[in-house]
């Protein structure tokens, strides 16, 4: 089976899995993005959309579709919040989420369940084709966040839009040649820019279609073959919903940290020391031992176990501040903290072993590949949308979990 063969398949497949999954990650999506719609990166691309349309741009406006896709994209991942699926190596919300609700303002389809379909469609899509794609592609530079989202965008447009099965071989056909991406751009504005292009790719990928703009028939295949990718066939096997294994970020900091803070939880009692055992992977992205700023508390091991263990809330962006990375408290708390590599971990566990102030010893553990249940996720995302947005979680609560893309639409846009 081709790549193309399996993503026109999925398109027309019945979306009968977690559409429930999808709404919470449409919630946790649109609270990230509404947080960050006063970014520097969002405030740029917003001042630069001039055509008029009539999708939604978040913090307030209209544009045309693929504008407001751009956007919205960008604004979505500009704080680095939004959910990880590790088998595509990316963020799937980042890049489907935007896509498919300028398609729907542009198209006038006005129900919500239909968007939540085409998102299940289009995050299994995105995800597929990164595994297909397989890390070498990811190794060598390519952001997939970017590539295989651009795709999956497009298969969730076509999704959306009804197009024919000829329609969406030449939208994931012209999406394959618009796909980019690069992890270069990582730690500068053109990170969240990449999720943002990806997600106008897709728009317009699935509207040229539409509209009978064709493309190579092999397109996702040519990708893959001069983009590193290893065209893993075993991407095609019969696991019904891959995107159910979608991690949803509940610490404002580098998704490394976060299997050893989810294990912090169970700590009971004063902590003398701790010792942190990790994939060799995180040494290089998150063992900043004694970070000076704000920021680069996000990427380390010591500092964020050190402000879980003061009680500072690690899901809340205020609380990476360079007061915190200064404040003596967190300071000594930072120094009983080691960090070590141990291959035997995947990238995503960790281990802890914890001496307890009166000399007791115990070792805490956490895979981030462990299911939440659904009450448990729909909890947290809501807490940490209130941390994020206030009051005005509650109203997005309920937007997302309706069925009409104008009361959320409308949200976006205040």
């Amino acid at each position: 089976m081709t790549v193309e063969d399996y993503l026109i398949r999925l398109t027309h497949a019945p979306a009968d899995g977690p559409t429930d999954l999808m709404r919470l990650c449409l919630f946790d999506w649109a609270a990230v993005a509404l947080a960050g719609q006063n970014e520097p990166v969002a405030q740029i691309l917003a001042m630069q959309a001039g055509i008029e349309g009539d999708a939604s741009v978040i913090g307030g406006g209209e544009t045309s579709a693929p504008d407001a896709a751009l956007i919205n994209g960008a604004t979505g991942h500009a704080l680095d919040y939004d959910d990880t699926h590790f088998d595509h190596i990316g963020h799937t919300s980042a890049v489907i989420m935007p896509a498919l609700l300028a398609l729907a303002e542009d198209q006038m389809i006005e129900d919500l369940g239909q968007v939540a379909k085409a998102a299940l469609i289009g995050s299994e899509a995105a995800v597929r084709v990164g595994l297909w794609l397989g890390r070498d592609h990811y190794q060598v530079g390519f952001h997939q966040t970017a590539t295989a989202g651009a795709i999956g965008a497009a298969v969730a447009g076509a999704r959306l839009c009804t197009l024919s099965k000829a329609q969406t071989r030449h939208a994931i056909g012209l999406a394959a040649t618009g796909a980019s991406g690069l992890k270069g751009q990582f730690g500068t504005m053109g990170k969240p820019l990449n999720a943002g292009l990806a997600a106008r790719c897709g728009v317009e990928s699935v509207i040229w279609a539409q509209s009978g703009l064709t493309g190579d028939p092999h397109g996702v295949t040519q990708f893959g073959a001069t983009h590193h990718g290893v065209a893993d066939a075993t991407a095609w096997d019969d696991e019904p919903w891959k995107i159910a294994r979608v991690s949803h970020k509940f610490h404002a900091c580098c998704h490394g940290l976060h299997a050893m803070l989810e294990a912090l939880r169970e700590v009971d009692g004063t902590v003398d020391a701790l010792t942190v055992h990790t994939h060799p992977r995180w040494i290089g992205v998150c063992d900043k031992p004694a970070p000076k700023t704000g920021l680069e508390m996000k990427f380390s091991y010591a500092m964020t176990a050190a402000m879980a263990l003061a009680g500072v809330d690690t899901g809340a962006i205020t609380s990476y501040t360079d007061a915190n990375a200064k404040a003596p408290q967190l300071l000594a708390l930072r120094d009983k903290v080691t960090v070590q590599s141990d291959e035997t971990l995947t990238e995503m566990q960790t281990r802890l072993d914890v001496t307890y102030a009166d000399g007791t010893t115990t070792t805490l553990a956490h895979d981030l590949n462990t299911p939440l249940d659904m009450a448990t996720r729909e909890r947290r995302l809501q807490n940490k949308a209130v941390a994020l947005l206030g009051a005005a979680a509650e109203p997005l609560w309920a937007a997302c979990q309706g069925d009409d893309v104008a009361a959320l639409t409308d949200i976006m846009r205040e």
